[in-house]
């Protein structure tokens, strides 16, 4: 018999560790593993940690196999971990109703629950019992599956099964908009089940998506019916939130050691080497102790502070955790892991040792990792005096299955009976590595024969969407039909993913659907119901958005292919050439650069060979006259009826079932069947004679109604611009008019006024009520658009949409009437009354839901409507579409203006926060209501006009305009608005341009550089460096760092007037303050017992509950500040309060009761204005605002400088607080 090697012993004695600390609990009929003697549930995270170090045991029997008995034990020790994902599995089977109703509403009632019965897999507690929405949880064992299928092990075995894992994946998808509880099950750390936006949940449910795309659940022996599917635009949606969360673990946890798992294994999350090292950095030095490290600051969890009798924390109760939070030695298993998969033997060896030290040795001596380490009862004021001193004792459960299971992972690794690739089998290690530059293909087609022409005469050589047969072409939206049919299920009652929109990552693939090729435009071609897109500069705008997202976020094989279709809209007025914005941007796609992307122009036939392609299996025909498969079935249940099949090459094999009623069945289904079929190209019928006249009219008749039939189909699925993807020219033809008159005004007399006119005589009927038939015959003789607006105005707020205005006979409605002028002054961009009919059509931007949750989940609040309080509301979590205009309506009040800028500025908002984030840095709520409100007084100001005109002015810019002065808002850079000399387009009557430092002096471009020399001066506090501001050092974007050159039309000299004081304005407006602002707020809080802002007090008890570094504490304080209406007050109030945080510096314990900081600005204003009246200012110029009492031309200040606001508000804080500073530093000189 041949002698046992080292290895294979070393292997036993781990077999037995397993066997002893992990297998030894193992459910016999479930496989579930309970988290403890005393905790007899099943946990799904835990168990999935606990099963892990089993599967890697038997990756290392059976590459470590010395005798048949070695592989017998490597295939006992796989069906041990088979078994129990299988049960992990029924657990979920056994609540689809569950999965299927999150998909849509993403309820903490709808979630998977967390926990099981360890002998029955069923629940253990109600929905609202406990804290089930885990998304983290779910997204591990999905991961897992992932893994252990790639290693080759076979866990799911049918059809169904992997139907199931479809419809997980759907369930994980929306992770990063979906606030849930978190890993440590209590989501808020005051632990009063309030959920939140967890990075820990963000991450794992990104690596699950990576890992399940395009993977074969039944390993070597599936095919394509087994592989499932993920949306590459989730996984992105997923990432982008992820890194703009990080080092950060949530809006109340500063920093979060579970993050661990996140940025290195199992997860491998996070793609930015230096962001993985910030985040490690942070734990490590944040959280580690002795013994391992803390959850998270102010964790209470098992410690002497802790009421064990109640779940919850009272808020002011956090800060008795600080300092001696539990320390767990979990975590040093994960940076012993870590240490392994980036290849650093030093840390490996660290933190093994470390671990070594605080391990307990069970019976038979087996080493066990205990859950965590408290600090004793009697020696908590011992550790509160001097952290990390104090010997803990271990408590909780003894071993912590999870950290045991990671621990031999760690052993077995580091040992050498595994190599990272074997537990790692899908790559997930190399998440770092630098990507390769990504080229972007785009294709450009013509609608039409006449575009292909003008296309020609500038040079591009290209297609028409019937050229590139047998290519298909369809829009966006029908590609999100068809995913909706992923994962149907009718015995299992899933219908499939979610109608959502698709990313411009999903339709820059090409896709093999019923055996045939299609492309899918993106999803902005599609956005025809709202009036963007008549703006073609927001068209290519958003081209050039999406070109470079898929540059930057690429990470698929094979490139990107856009196909860009050009239609009419894409045409100057008279249809005889393109639109200028559009020919620059062919002209740059040519030249082989767009965007900040490489670009590669060509025909679709070219890029067949180099670009990503994607088989939806799901959609494919079945042969044999087999029943269709049940994930794909009629919503109405309907009956499949399956043609023969007659070849797949032919017409009707492409697509060969169909449903009993075409009406009642399945619209998708009959829409690609018949767009298939009408396609394709037919062999004309031998015949010995001639076609007679009635033949040929048959044959044009039963091609008519197929068209119309499809048409029909189309539109049924919301496709716009129905002409451009239905090849045939039936359709072309412009639907006939109801005869409005045409203006005979010219455009400058065209402009919009946003309330009816009072030049309009309304009729009056015998009783003296208005003559609403005599009105409808004013529109038959009105000339201008305007007047028509306003008279359709009327009708509309008095008699409907639906009224029925007889203008032309019985059925003409004042709708009707609406949208036949919508389409005349949307033909010449008159954008004022576009929008003003748009409001009335009640016409909603697509995906305004979507933009919504962008921001959201970006850790943004948004508020619709002006300010103040209730007027103003506030949207902290994502809303239903009906909900939200519903909301965005009862904030505007009715006013045309609110509604509809609203909705353009909300989308403008998603579409630079995903463009440029870092715009958006120390910004917490987006008050969209305010930031309109500002742009009417840029415009009033900078145009010398007054508000009324302003707002006017505001509603005529185009949408690119209207994004242009957004981003120029938004960036702090200095810029100038003015009237346009040209006026052949109305959208350009109004040019904003940027402006640079000319004229401005070198004390002003330094902001508040002399801060603190002026300070210094007064003797305010003890001597500082005088180089730098505090302000500066933090890249302050509200008092330094802006450009002060000339503004409008005025000339240098002037060129300072009204500069400070547009500045404050727009921080205001934008919530804008100096990085490490709140920061600071807090530490000056600890030195009093709270801020007065008009009124409203920020108690110091707020240091009690929350962290500096927290959001939430962040949030807290600007929701104060926003209640101060007028934005450039707000902001002196900010610099009031940065003054006073420099006193935290100062060697002082207080600093006095509650300090009112409103008395503070109004103290400098009454020292600026004496100031100005001993130097002989005139009384007009020292006007003060009524609303505040400020003087005017204190807003005006710059920061530094002996007439400097920060000057004043210093000498005005060492007022305020002399008498409790230093004696030595009270003396004002």
């Amino acid at each position: 018999m041949r002698s046992r090697s080292n290895s294979g012993v070393k292997l036993d004695n781990y077999a037995r560790l397993v066997q002893q600390t992990i297998l030894c609990h193992q459910d016999p009929v479930t496989g579930l593993l309970p988290a403890s003697e005393e905790q007899r549930d099943a946990w799904v995270r835990d168990n999935v940690y606990s099963i892990v170090s089993v599967w890697a045991l038997g990756l290392a029997y059976r590459k470590n196999a010395d005798r048949d008995e070695d592989k017998a034990k490597a295939y006992e020790l796989e069906q041990s971990v088979v078994k129990l994902m299988r049960g992990l599995l029924q657990c979920m089977m056994r609540q689809l109703d569950k999965v299927e109703k999150f998909k849509y509403s993403q309820s903490p009632m709808d979630s998977l629950h967390a926990k099981y019965n360890l002998h029955t897999c069923a629940t253990v507690v109600g929905d609202d019992q406990w804290g089930h929405l885990q998304v983290d949880a779910t997204s591990l064992y999905l991961l897992y599956l992932a893994q252990m299928t790639a290693s080759g092990l076979h866990i799911i075995y049918t059809r169904d099964e992997v139907d199931i894992i479809q419809n997980l994946i759907f369930y994980i998808e929306a992770a990063y908009k979906v606030a849930d509880y978190g890993m440590w099950e209590r989501g808020d750390k005051t632990n009063q089940g309030i959920p939140e936006l967890n990075a820990s949940s963000v991450g794992l449910a990104k690596a699950a998506l990576e890992a399940l795309d395009e993977l074969d659940l039944f390993g070597a022996n599936g095919g394509p019916g087994s592989v499932v599917h993920v949306l590459p635009d989730e996984v992105q949606h997923c990432q982008s939130i992820l890194h703009s969360m990080l080092p950060r673990a949530s809006t109340s946890k500063e920093v979060d050691a579970g993050l661990l798992s996140v940025i290195s294994y199992p997860a491998f999350a996070v793609e930015d080497i230096q962001l993985v090292n910030i985040t490690k950095e942070e734990i490590i030095s944040k959280l580690q102790g002795r013994y391992g490290c803390c959850r998270f600051l102010r964790d209470g969890h098992k410690t002497p502070k802790e009421d064990p009798h109640r779940l919850y924390y009272e808020p002011a109760e956090l800060k008795l955790f600080e300092n001696i939070e539990c320390e767990w030695p979990l975590f040093w298993t994960y940076l012993i892991l870590d240490g392994i998969f980036i290849n650093s033997p030093e840390q490996v060896q660290e933190y093994r040792e470390a671990l070594e030290g605080i391990m307990i040795k069970g019976k038979n001596g087996v080493r066990l990792v205990p859950e965590l380490y408290s600090v004793p009862p009697d020696r908590v004021e011992e550790e509160y005096s001097n952290p990390h001193t104090v010997d803990r004792i271990p408590m909780g459960k003894l071993p912590l299955m999870w950290g045991q299971s990671l621990y031999i992972i760690g052993n077995l690794l580091a040992e050498g009976f595994l190599a990272p690739g074997e537990i790692d089998p899908l790559s997930r290690r190399f998440s770092t590595i630098p990507k390769p530059d990504v080229v972007v293909q785009v294709s450009i087609l013509a609608e039409t024969e006449e575009i292909k022409a003008i296309l020609q005469k500038h040079g591009f050589n290209v297609e028409t969407v019937a050229d590139v047969y047998p290519i298909r072409v369809q829009p966006a939206r029908i590609l999100s039909h068809i995913y909706a049919r992923l994962g149907r299920n009718r015995r299992l009652g899933l219908t499939g993913r979610p109608c959502r929109r698709m990313g411009v990552l999903g339709t820059s693939k090409f896709y093999i659907i019923c055996n045939s090729i299609f492309t899918f435009t993106p999803q902005f071609i599609d956005q025809q119901q709202f009036y963007l897109a008549l703006d073609n500069r927001i068209i290519v705008e958003m081209l050039r958005t999406d070109l470079s997202y898929l540059c930057s976020r690429w990470r698929m094989t094979g490139r990107p292919t856009v196909t860009f279709p050009i239609s009419q809209t894409m045409l100057t007025e008279n249809q005889l050439d393109l639109d200028p914005p559009v020919l620059a941007t062919l002209r740059k796609l040519q030249d082989g650069y767009y965007g900040g992307a490489r670009i590669q122009t060509g025909k679709l036939s070219e890029f067949l060979t180099t670009s990503c392609f994607a088989h939806l299996s799901f959609m494919d025909p079945k042969q044999h006259g087999k029943q269709f498969h049940s994930s794909v079935y009629s919503d109405d249940d309907e009956d499949v009826i399956v043609r023969p099949s007659t070849g797949l090459c032919s017409a009707e094999g492409l697509h060969a079932f169909h449903f009993a009623d075409d009406e009642e069945g399945d619209d998708l289904t009959a829409y690609l069947d018949q767009l298939l079929e009408s396609g394709a190209p037919r062999p004309s019928p031998v015949t010995d004679k001639p076609r007679g006249g009635l033949g040929l009219f048959r044959s044009a008749a039963h091609q008519t109604l197929d068209m119309v039939s499809l048409m029909k189909k189309a539109k049924g699925l919301n496709v716009q611009n129905v002409q451009m993807y239905i090849p045939s020219k039936l359709f072309r033809a412009r639907h006939p008019s109801l005869h409005l008159l045409e203006s005979t005004l010219p455009q400058d007399c065209q402009a919009p006024r946003m309330a009816v006119s009072s030049e309009i005589d309304l009729p009056k009927d015998s009783s003296g009520q208005t003559d609403y038939r005599a009105l409808v015959e004013q529109l038959k003789t009105c000339p201008c658009f305007q007047d028509q607006a306003d008279i359709l105005y009327i009708l509309f707020k008095n008699k409907g949409l639906d009224w029925d205005t007889e203008l032309h006979g019985v059925g003409t409605t004042v709708k009707d009437l609406l949208t036949e002028l919508y389409n005349k002054v949307g033909a010449i961009r008159q954008w004022g009354l576009i929008r003003m009919i748009s409001f009335m059509l009640k016409k909603k931007v697509e995906a305004l839901d979507e933009a919504c949750s962008d921001l959201l989940a970006h850790q943004k609040h948004l508020t619709v409507g002006l300010p103040p309080e209730p007027r103003e509301k506030t949207i902290a979590a994502p809303l239903p579409p009906d909900e939200l205009t519903k909301l965005i309506d009862e904030a505007s009040d009715n006013n045309i203006t609110i509604a509809m800028l609203t909705q353009e500025i909300m989308m403008y908002l998603a579409m630079n926060i995903k463009s440029q984030p870092s715009l958006f840095s120390e910004m917490f709520r987006l008050r969209i209501g305010l930031i309109i409100q500002v742009m009417a007084t840029e415009l009033a100001q900078s145009l010398n006009c007054s508000g009324e005109e302003a707002t006017e002015s505001l509603m005529s810019l185009s949408p690119s305009e209207l994004k242009n002065l957004l981003h120029h808002i938004l960036s702090g850079k200095e810029f100038g608005v003015e009237r346009s000399v040209r006026s052949v387009d109305a959208s350009q009557a109004i040019s904003i341009r940027e402006v640079g430092n000319v004229g401005a002096t070198k004390s002003e471009r330094a902001g508040i550089s002399k801060l603190k020399s002026d300070m210094k001066q007064s003797s305010l506090v003890p001597p500082m460096d005088n180089e730098r501001s505090e302000s500066e050092k933090a890249g302050s974007p509200s008092f330094e760092g802006f450009p002060t050159g000339p503004f409008g039309a005025l000339g240098a000299r002037d060129s300072k007037q009204g500069q400070w004081l547009r500045r404050r304005r727009l921080d205001g407006a934008l919530n804008r303050v100096p990085v490490g602002f709140y920061q600071k707020v807090w530490k000056i809080l600890q030195k009093c017992h709270g801020l007065s802002i008009e009124g409203f007090v920020l108690p110091s008890s707020t240091t009690r509950e929350m962290t500096p570094g927290e959001i939430k504490f962040s949030v807290h304080v600007e929701s104060v500040l926003n209640r101060v209406p007028q934005p450039e007050y707000r902001q002196l109030l900010v610099e009031a309060i940065l003054v006073l945080t420099m006193l935290a510096d100062v060697d002082i314990n207080s600093i006095g009761g509650i300090i009112h900081v409103e008395k503070i600005v109004h103290m400098a204003n009454d020292m600026f204005y004496q100031d100005q009246k001993e130097l002989g200012a005139e009384e007009d110029i020292m006007e003060r605002d009524k609303a505040t009492g400020i003087c005017k031309l204190l807003y005006d200040s710059a920061p530094s400088g002996r007439f400097g606001s920060m000057t004043y508000l210093s000498k005005a804080v060492a007022v305020y607080v002399q008498d409790f500073l230093p004696s030595a530093a009270c003396a004002m000189q």
